[in-house]
């Protein structure tokens, strides 16, 4: 499972640096992203490095997971109460079907919430300064803190650490 950290660069130079030192500890090229205010993403950020805006696929994951839930214990309930009938065939089809209403209500809710990491550091994007993502182990992440900390001079460590939705 790969986990996220988040630093914080006073400039595009500064974050520049911070991904190569990233990339020297051994972190793919994938794993590496920006986030920035609007007009400095598009004057200076290629579209492959910019993060997602909104937290649409963690609010999909969450709520097929409790719509899946809830459709398994509809459907137990159904099946233990006698004069419904329902199967277990049925108490299936009802997981499946409270995991793609969960999933489709949620990830309509979540497309309309900005990332954790924007609205966690909204403030350090409002100041001009531009976030460098890196997802990775734990142990690469460690190796990778340590090279952008001491070759990115201005580069900060924020308190973030989550595990990232899709490895």
């Amino acid at each position: 499972m790969k986990t996220r950290h988040v630093f914080s660069t006073p400039d595009l130079a500064t974050a520049q640096a911070a991904m190569n030192a990233a990339r020297e500890a051994g972190v793919h090229d994938d794993d590496i992203l920006l986030i920035a205010r609007s007009d400095i993403e598009l004057e200076s950020i290629p579209n492959d490095r910019k993060e997602a805006d909104t937290d649409l696929m963690s609010a999909a994951l969450r709520g097929a997971g409790y719509g899946g839930a809830t459709g398994l214990l509809a459907g137990l309930l159904a099946v233990v109460i006698s004069p419904i009938g329902l199967t277990i065939a049925g108490a299936a089809a009802a997981t499946a079907a409270g995991a793609m209403v969960g999933c489709w209500a949620s990830a309509l809710m979540g497309s309309a919430l900005p990332d954790p990491i924007r609205r966690k550091f909204d403030a350090h994007i409002q100041q001009g300064r531009i976030l460098v993502v890196i997802d990775g182990d734990r142990d690469l992440l460690l190796q990778a803190e340590a090279r952008v900390l001491r070759n990115a001079v201005g580069a900060e460590l924020l308190p973030f650490d989550s595990l990232k939705a899709f490895a």
